[in-house]
C-alpha cells in the first residue's frame, strides 16, 4: 500500500510538472489519467504491478 501511495504521488508530480512546463497539454494529461485509470481495472493491473514492486525491491541492491 505505501509503494503504491508513494508512486501515485511521484506520477502525480511529474504530471504537475510536466502541466506547469508546458510539455503537456490539459486534454493529454486528462487521456493519459484516463487511460491509467482504466488500465488498472485489466488483467494488465496485476503484471505491472508485480513489476512496480520487483523494481522497487531491486532499487536498494543496486
Amino acid at each position: 500500500m505505501a509503494i503504491t501511495v508513494s508512486l501515485v504521488l511521484l506520477f502525480g508530480l511529474v504530471l504537475f510538472f510536466l502541466l506547469r512546463s508546458g510539455s503537456l497539454g490539459y486534454g493529454s494529461a486528462f487521456i493519459a489519467a484516463g487511460f491509467g485509470f482504466f488500465l488498472a481495472s485489466t488483467g494488465a493491473a496485476e503484471p505491472i504491478n508485480n513489476l512496480a514492486h520487483a523494481v522497487v525491491d531491486a532499487i536498494p541492491n543496486l
